[in-house]
């Protein structure tokens, strides 16, 4: 069984991500700005993927390539040539179609036969031995589902019994969007070329990419050269944002927070949030809840300052924080309602969560001093449309939530993406399935609110807070697997990946 775990060697892979279809109109204008024919971009790209198969499979034997009737098809063939070469027993299965192949993709076609090539028909019945596939069928030009002459191809694929390296992509998904629409390669490698697309890191790509790989084919500096406003985040941009604390910094240094919420049965969500902001480094956090969560959070917590919720110790608070922490069990009732009345039209940092962004659904307002930190569903309720609608396109989602409630939005998920009004995105790539469950939202609310404090802007702090979140939660996975992890486990690696100055050292 393959783990499809989205992997890769973060040293190796772009922080840069560009649009889809704005790579495929700049391929061309950069190969010809450098010299390079598309041709010979598409043997550069041929012989990466191969690179990647051999190592990755040093024993393989036998390969099964699939080649479709464009572009990836055409990197197909130049892995199967150099594959033959190699003493590889290939066997090349190429999809029919009456349409002309690409001008590259003949030549590549012409040189494979030419080397006494074999091509067959996907439809024909398949070797039993194969013991590695790739994935040539389908590249970044997938706007809808697969047509069922290239559906049934990829579904025999993921049951054949041999790992899967994609070229480029997975066929079937959609590379702007990280959607499935419908039949789609599960990849045990993918190998991309020239330039990360935001659909191998966000959206259903973690299901179906496997360990991700990347090569430019030379054209590193002209990438250079013409920047993106899409990047790519993980846990080695940490140090950026937070350095090492000067020896003689303070508590009132580092952001006085207040947190409200915990509603009736619901005060573990305050308490998670308030802790998380400690653990990130706030200097002081002051919780307001209901008064029957007071002792309990005071008794498992004593460094958080816990307050009743009433008009006074609101106003009190409101006066005193550097930043304002809203939701986290909130609750929709009206004891929730008057609270966020009144942290509604304060000019501080704050951070808008959970029944925060449901109330908010109600009465949507503009705020350019705020975060708000919406799950696909909560996403759904402020934008007035589907979850699926959300999730078909999580960058343009999160884009609209800005232009609608303005400030930074967060758009949680596999791949979770952060926007602001002034159009930057980011994919923030670290985190993994074990953070699927009850409580991770609150401790990123705390998460994000302590940076806040901690003088980083909005989107800094939403970024900086969304990495942190995700590493710490995969420096558990490494250590403890995925199933189980609660949100307060990650309190035992978040501190750790807070300090990215601190050298790991192994006590085994």
């Amino acid at each position: 069984m393959t783990d499809h775990t989205l992997t890769r060697n973060l040293h190796s892979i772009p922080h840069s991500i560009w649009p889809a279809d704005a790579l495929r109109r700049a391929e061309k204008t950069a190969a010809q700005s450098l010299g390079i024919s598309l041709y010979e971009l598409m043997q550069r790209a041929g012989k990466a993927a191969f690179d990647v198969a051999r190592a990755a499979y040093p024993a393989s034997r036998h390969w099964l390539i699939l080649c479709g009737h464009g572009n990836n098809g055409g990197d197909g063939y130049v892995v199967a040539h150099l594959a033959q070469a190699a003493g590889i027993r290939v066997t090349l299965l190429a999809q029919v179609s009456d349409k002309p192949l690409p001008e590259e993709a003949h030549t590549a076609r012409a040189a494979w036969l030419e080397a006494d090539g074999v091509i067959q028909s996907t439809d024909m019945p398949w070797p039993q031995d194969g013991d590695l596939i790739i994935d040539g069928l389908l590249g970044t030009g997938l706007q809808n589902a697969p047509r069922d002459d290239m559906a049934s191809p990829i579904a025999r694929a993921n049951r054949y019994p041999a790992p899967i390296i994609a070229l480029d992509i997975p066929s079937g998904l959609n590379a702007q969007t990280g959607t499935t629409p419908g039949a789609v390669i599960h990849a045990a490698h993918t190998v991309t070329f020239i330039a990360l697309k935001p659909g191998l890191l966000t959206g259903k790509a973690r299901d179906v990419v496997g360990t991700l790989h990347h090569h430019a084919l030379g054209l590193e500096s002209w990438l250079a050269e013409h920047p993106t406003a899409i990047h790519r985040l993980d846990a080695s941009q940490l140090a950026q944002w937070l350095p090492p604390r000067r020896p003689t910094s303070h508590k009132g240094d580092h952001g006085r927070l207040v947190v409200i919420g915990g509603d009736h049965g619901t005060g573990g969500a305050i308490r998670m949030a308030g802790e998380a902001a400690l653990r990130a480094g706030a200097g002081l956090v002051r919780v307001l809840t209901r008064a029957e969560n007071v002792a309990p959070i005071v008794t498992a917590r004593p460094e958080l300052m816990v307050h009743e919720l009433t008009p006074q110790s609101l106003e009190d608070a409101l006066a005193w924080a550097d930043v304002v922490i809203i939701g986290p069990g909130l609750g929709q009732a009206e004891w929730g309602k008057q609270a966020l009345r009144k942290v509604e039209n304060i000019r501080k940092p704050m951070l808008w969560d959970a029944d925060a962004l449901n109330l908010l659904a109600f009465n949507p307002d503009k705020r350019h001093n705020r975060v708000i930190t919406p799950h696909p569903g909560e996403a759904a309720r402020l934008l007035n449309c589907p979850v699926a609608e959300i999730e078909n396109d999580r960058l343009l989602s999160a884009q609209r939530l800005v232009q609608r409630y303005g400030g930074v939005a967060v758009l949680k998920g596999a791949g979770t993406v952060v926007a602001d009004e002034q159009g930057t995105l980011s994919i923030i790539d670290a985190g993994n399935a074990g953070m699927a469950s009850g409580g991770m939202g609150d401790v990123l609310s705390g998460i994000i609110g302590a940076l806040l404090g901690q003088a980083l802007s909005p989107y800094d702090a939403a970024c900086a807070g969304c990495i942190a979140h995700g590493a710490a939660a995969d420096r558990l996975a490494a250590r403890e697997g995925t199933r189980g992890m609660l949100a307060t486990d990650l309190f035992s690696t978040l501190r750790r990946v807070v300090n990215p100055d601190v050298i790991d050292v192994d006590h085994d």
